[in-house]
């Protein structure tokens, strides 16, 4: 099949996540994190919500 050698503004494939991580697999700081139950990209609003979720709300205890 014939396809150009270059395009402008290609958008990049992604890939496959495949197979079990080797880094980042223990807790530097703090009791709780968040474990990967599926293969994925999570993006970083994902990230900043479940921060918000799991931080405990001091200023409603406050009232």
């Amino acid at each position: 099949m014939l396809s150009p050698k270059k395009v402008k503004f290609r958008k990049q494939q992604r890939g496959r996540m495949r197979g079990l991580s080797k880094r980042g697999t223990t807790l530097n700081y703090g009791d709780f994190g968040l474990q990967a139950v599926e293969c994925g990209a999570i993006s970083s609003k994902q990230i900043e919500a479940a921060r918000i979720a799991m931080t405990p709300k001091s200023w409603l205890w406050k009232r």
